[in-house]
């Protein structure tokens, strides 16, 4: 797929899934929307109004900005989050993390930050808690927030999970592996996601950050997060 052709996927993608969901739009989203739509208003030949988007291995850092600048510290779950760094930076801002993954992977030693563009190392002695399991929606009474960035065979069980004990929810679906059902024909896992999330009775917002590949998130506030702003 061409690049323009992806940007032009993802947009319809992302109304989609916009149209479907019931949530609420915060006052920076409402923002970010207005000036997408002049940007595309202002497209015209080859002249675009574009922000040139980050590599995928930023895309830790940038949820992690985005969750500290807009919710307060809370007790957080990264499914499926490996080497746990987003688990680590949001230990970092004075949140309580855990790396849920069956597969136990020890931290980074270094990391690019996208802020200043230095390497930064991490201590040896530094850790962060695992639950070395494969998550179970039993496991959202112990948190606030579940984490899905490629949580794969997880989605539709964080769903659950936050259906059932009223917890937030951040979730990226991408590759359908190992989940209880697959989407239609023609029909995408994300739309797929989304639309079970709000049969569940959760109202789910959209929202994207600025990482090359599948970047489009799906968020649910729940009972137990304080937003702030």
């Amino acid at each position: 797929m061409t690049r323009h052709k992806d940007r032009e996927y993802t947009q319809a993608l992302y109304d989609s899934v916009k149209q479907m969901t019931v949530g609420e739009w915060l006052p920076w989203e409402r923002v970010t929307a207005v000036n997408h739509s002049l940007a595309l208003i202002l497209e015209t030949g080859s002249q675009r109004e574009r922000e040139l988007r980050k590599m995928k291995k930023f895309r830790f850092q940038l949820l992690h900005r985005w969750l500290v600048a807009h919710f307060a510290p809370c007790r957080a779950a990264d499914i499926a989050g490996g080497k746990g760094l987003l688990a680590l930076l949001l230990q970092e801002s004075g949140w309580e993390t855990a790396v849920i993954d069956p597969i136990h992977q020890t931290l980074p030693d270094k990391y690019k930050d996208i802020g200043s563009n230095q390497r930064v190392k991490v201590a040896a002695t530094t850790q962060v808690r695992h639950w070395n399991k494969p998550f179970a929606a039993a496991m959202g009474d112990s948190f606030d927030l579940l984490i899905g960035m490629h949580a794969h065979g997880c989605n539709i069980a964080i769903v659950e999970a936050a259906a059932a004990f009223g917890c937030g929810f951040v979730l990226f679906p991408c590759c359908v592996i190992d989940e209880p059902f697959y989407p239609p024909i023609g029909v995408d896992w994300l739309e797929c996601v989304a639309e079970y999330a709000v049969g569940k009775g959760i109202a789910v917002t959209p929202f994207r950050l600025n990482f090359k590949g599948q970047n489009i998130g799906l968020y649910g506030a729940g009972q137990r997060l304080r937003r702030l702003g």
